[in-house]
């Protein structure tokens, strides 16, 4: 078992690698794949990931490597990491030197069905791999009104960029609750609703329809969702998601450092009470929901190390699940052409956040429960030492 746990410590490294430097490829290489049939496609929900924005071209969602950790495709012309296809195969390599072969991700069922209204299933709720899913109910921030975008977030440009090509618009709650209904009948179990800054009422009703839509259509009251919202200034209303029947809440920070915060986020510090009364948000939603039950991001790479660490550290001690997600400069954010520190940084950052989790008593089930997509480093690692990921099954069969 030591030698299998060396090995997928390795393709975690290998997978942070590739989220901070991308993959080259030509998107031709693409021509072999039942693309949009066996194998699932990307949608734009929120964000373009790939350093490189790629209008009416479809890319594969992610991919796995031969020990089964799924891997994101984050499209760089300019990395030394690239995809490979040769008599049937397709390869991650190495300055063009093959790693090993790799399997895309297949297509959910529902991904082929539309709501009583016509619209496409797949572009209502993503499939985020193990059975979640991730609805962005809108595509654009308002933050924008007043120049005061998040300097790291492209949500406003990636709609700019897609909106047309991809069907990307608004959903409503009947067309959620549909497709909820429908791939929670495909075997998904959990799922984030989240989108851009909107006005605070807004947000609240909308998230209390769609909840109401989901439980119709699913006949389930516990749906297992997390609603990801932003910090409100009448700190009660976070009442009302829970009664609402979401199992989890997320407010993300973003960053911890309250000054690098206001340079950061701009709208977060003026139109949403600053640092403190997020912070004061997350803590009062422990309140509420329970503790492991609360989740919150950093944008790893932004700020010291030490700085994100301790924030984990701290919100960890109130309850609360910090996840710190590898910055990668975002086309069309405000930082599009900055760098993202080292793979080496990274991989430090996650095993210190993991162990913070661990010395907290924070479960693999609270992290999958709180977390949009359950891929992330921090859920390897979990299920690396837990043993619980499936090759370690096949090993001992």
């Amino acid at each position: 078992m030591n030698t299998l746990k060396e090995a997928l410590y390795k393709e975690v490294e290998l997978k942070i690698a590739t989220n901070v430097e991308g993959i080259s490829f030509d998107p031709h290489i693409f021509q072999h794949l039942d693309l949009g049939g066996r194998y699932q496609e990307v949608h734009h929900l929120c964000f373009e990931m790939a350093y490189e924005t790629h209008v009416g071209i479809k890319f594969p969602a992610g991919f796995r490597s031969p020990n089964g950790l799924t891997f994101g495709l984050r499209w760089d012309r300019r990395s030394p990491y690239s995809l490979i296809y040769d008599k049937g195969t397709y390869y991650l390599a190495h300055h063009g030197k093959v790693i090993f072969p790799i399997e895309f991700l297949e297509r959910p069922n529902y991904y082929g069905l539309k709501t009583s209204d016509g619209a496409s299933m797949n572009v209502i709720a993503g499939y985020a791999q193990e059975g979640a899913l991730a609805i962005a109910y809108s595509n654009e921030c308002a933050l924008k009104e007043k120049d005061h975008d998040c300097k790291f977030c492209n949500i406003n440009a990636t709609k700019d960029t897609y909106g047309e090509a991809e069907g990307v618009g608004w959903k409503y709650p009947k067309q959620v609750g549909e497709a909820v209904a429908a791939a929670y009948r495909d075997g998904a179990r959990h799922l984030t609703i989240t989108g851009g800054f909107v006005a605070e009422r807004r947000e609240v009703e909308y998230y209390l329809d769609v909840a109401d839509a989901i439980k119709e259509h699913t006949g389930l009251d516990d749906f297992n969702g997390t609603a990801c919202v932003g910090a409100p200034h009448d700190l009660s209303i976070i009442d009302k998601y829970k009664e609402a029947g979401y199992r989890t809440i997320a407010t993300n920070i973003e960053i911890w450092d309250r000054n690098i915060f206001k340079a950061i986020c701009p709208g977060k510090e003026l139109q949403c009470g600053g640092w403190e009364h997020w912070v004061k948000a997350l803590e009062y939603e422990v309140e509420v929901f329970g503790r492991g039950r609360v989740r919150s991001v950093i944008v790893a790479g932004i700020e010291p190390k030490d700085s994100t660490l301790e924030g984990i550290e701290y919100l960890a001690s109130k309850g609360v699940i910090c996840l710190a997600s590898s910055w990668n400069p975002n086309p069309g954010s405000a930082l599009e052409g900055h760098r993202s520190p080292e793979p080496a940084w990274h991989i430090d950052l996650h095993h210190k956040a993991t162990a913070i989790y661990r010395k907290y008593g924070f479960t693999y089930e609270e992290l999958y429960d709180c977390t949009p997509v359950p891929t992330g480093i921090c859920h390897d690692i979990y299920r690396i030492e837990d043993e619980t990921l499936p090759i370690f099954k096949a090993q001992v069969a």
